[in-house]
């Protein structure tokens, strides 16, 4: 069946030889609303919304394409109403090209950790600290049951019971109606043992099967792309794996998934992408931070989202080409440039760092959206020059001197 997106890559940035040949490449998916250049920035809506931005601002920032949370947006206002509205784009007043989740992250970092957040990125030196932390909370009763068939959990917002299957989760990304979908999956920690982690690759490979079966059955197939998903956790064994399964089956693209410690990340990244077909596109799911997208763009990844832009926002820490600074430090109140001198966001154009530090201590909410809009330009346009730099064969010289000055 002939996918309902179309992948081209413009150029290859061949560079360096086995370990270090870089992947990196610069292409295009042509979707039903429009294209994404590729590599790129995702902007996360979670509930329909990029949190304090409205789609004239994203479009006004330059943002392409935006991911919505098919667990959040099935809880709330539901997925039925979502369908007669014609779908998430339209819903949110968004033309371009949308993607949907599979809610799986959601459904199982509510209850897969006891009720603690599965963080995408464990720091160095907690894997056994939290290993210890569950052991120590057996008696604990987990929020989320999994058997072969599907997840039963309960909803964060009521506590009502609810239980998702790989068909469930397609149906509601098909009333969602975005041009990529993802198959379900079961999003483990970093802090799982091998044999859970083997135990729940061989459900998420059985579920990707019976996502793609689900979808292929239903006559939306054709409007909207599904992607599969690798996991693996830690395990190199287990992602060449999972990546081997998932790359044999008739997906329209491929997911990056799971959480990870960071000095792992850029070895897993590419472990995965050595293994898929080179032919599709690859999105690192929940990855967001300036110097993971330099990795994950030199092993092969072509879409990144995460919602650290706006969250960042929201809470006072803003990006700037020299590092992260937190506008409520006392430094700025006094501080009448923009936020960054050479950056031509909405922002940085009218205000100064001293008015948003006003902003944020005076409990303003035009605070977060001023600081956000400037996060989101940054993300945005910092993918958007790496994508230059690997047209232009210079991709080497831009990494390094991004990284140089970013602390």
């Amino acid at each position: 069946m002939k996918s309902p997106i179309e992948f081209i890559i413009e150029k290859r940035y061949d560079t360096g030889a086995g370990e270090k040949k870089s992947l990196a490449r610069a292409g295009r998916i042509i979707t039903p609303h429009g294209v994404i250049h590729t590599p790129a920035f995702v902007v996360v809506g979670t509930k329909a919304t990029a949190k304090s931005l409205t789609t004239e601002m994203l479009e006004t920032i330059g943002v392409e394409v935006v991911l919505g949370n098919t667990y959040h947006l099935y809880l709330q206002p539901g997925d039925t109403i979502i369908a007669k509205a014609g779908g998430m784009g339209k819903f949110m007043g968004w033309k371009g090209p949308t993607i949907t989740d599979s809610g799986g992250f959601q459904v199982f970092s509510l209850g897969a950790a006891y009720g603690k957040n599965i963080s995408k990125i464990t720091k160095s030196g907690q894997t056994e600290l939290l290993l210890k932390e569950r052991q120590d909370e057996e008696a604990i009763p987990r929020l989320v049951e999994i058997d072969k068939d599907g997840v039963m959990f309960r909803s964060h917002i009521n506590g009502d019971a609810h239980y998702f299957t790989p068909e469930k989760s397609i149906e509601i990304q098909h009333n969602l109606g975005a041009d990529i979908i993802f198959a379900f999956d079961e999003c483990t920690s970093p802090n799982e043992s091998e044999h859970y982690q083997r135990e729940a690759l061989h459900r998420t490979h059985t579920w990707a099967k019976r996502s793609l079966d689900f979808h292929r059955s239903k006559e939306n197939c054709e409007r909207q792309a599904l992607f599969g998903i690798v996991q693996g956790g830690r395990s190199e064994a287990l992602r060449r794996e999972s990546a081997q399964e998932i790359g044999k089956m008739s997906f329209d693209g491929f997911g990056i998934g799971g959480s990870f410690e960071k000095e792992d990340m850029s070895n897993a990244v590419r472990w995965v992408n050595e293994e898929l077909p080179e032919d599709k596109p690859k999105h690192l799911l929940g990855i967001g931070e300036p110097e993971d997208f330099f990795m994950g763009i030199e092993n092969g990844v072509d879409l990144f989202d995460c919602v650290l832009p706006t969250r960042n926002g929201r809470n006072g820490t803003i990006y700037t080409s020299t590092g992260k600074i937190h506008i409520e430090n006392t430094a700025y109140q006094t501080d009448f440039r923009p936020i960054e001198e050479t950056c031509s966001c909405y922002t940085c154009r009218n205000y100064t760092r001293a008015y948003i530090a006003h902003l944020f201590r005076a409990k303003e909410m035009l605070a977060g959206t001023l600081a956000s809009i400037h996060n989101v330009y940054f993300l945005v346009n910092l993918v958007k020059g790496i994508r230059a730099a690997i047209l232009n064969g210079t991709f080497e010289k831009f990494k390094r001197e991004f990284l140089e000055k970013y602390k």
